[in-house]
């Protein structure tokens, strides 16, 4: 919910998107595929530069999974002032998505569609990372929110668990990491950054 705080949150891309940002003042473009899982927004890897240069050279040897191509993997860092937050770690925001959930599916249901669903990205894919049933919950709470005209989420934050077990037997998951959706750059982003170490 409201958040005080600020964090820092690192976005991979191609280097010359991201000094262009730099430089010149623009912000991160949104996203806006039907699989992101926080819904629509610019996405952040909070407090890990590594996980976004991970990501960045990911995008460079998978482009087709990339709305835009990455020459040059690269990492900006961003202050991010969280505001009034969907946060997935908090029980009333939990509260919030599965009431949201409700609506969605019994008005998906009452128009004769089918609920979206998870599902595999590839082959390998055991923690089904094209969720389109998620994305599609947080952007109807989001719609849910302005037609009732109650205050508006800034952000959307959440801990994702995948990667498989860390070692045999763990609960701990490989690739666990937070991420930060910002719907309002220009609000919630309070400067840009270059990390010092990118490799």
């Amino acid at each position: 919910m409201f958040a005080t705080s600020f964090v820092l949150g690192y976005h991979g891309c191609d280097k010359k998107i991201g000094e262009k940002i730099l430089s010149s003042g623009d912000h991160v473009s949104p996203s806006r595929n039907a699989y992101d899982w926080l819904g629509a927004g610019a996405y952040f890897w909070e407090n890990s530069p590594k996980r976004a240069l991970a990501w960045a050279k990911f995008l460079q040897k998978y482009p087709q999974v990339a709305d835009h191509r990455i020459k040059t993997p690269f990492v900006i860092g961003a202050i991010i002032d969280l505001g009034n937050c969907l946060d997935l770690s908090d029980a009333g925001s939990l509260t919030i998505i599965r009431k949201g959930y409700e609506e969605f599916k019994a008005t998906t249901i009452s128009a004769g569609a089918q609920l979206p669903v998870n599902e595999r990205a590839h082959d390998a894919d055991t923690d089904l990372v094209k969720r389109h049933l998620d994305c599609a919950v947080v952007n109807f709470v989001h719609a849910l929110r302005h037609q009732s005209k109650l205050r508006a989420f800034d952000t959307v934050r959440g801990v994702f668990t995948e990667g498989g077990e860390l070692y045999p037997g763990a609960k701990i998951q490989s690739k666990t990491h937070v991420q930060i959706c910002i719907r309002n750059p220009a609000k919630s982003i309070k400067g840009y950054f270059r990390p010092l170490v990118q490799k």
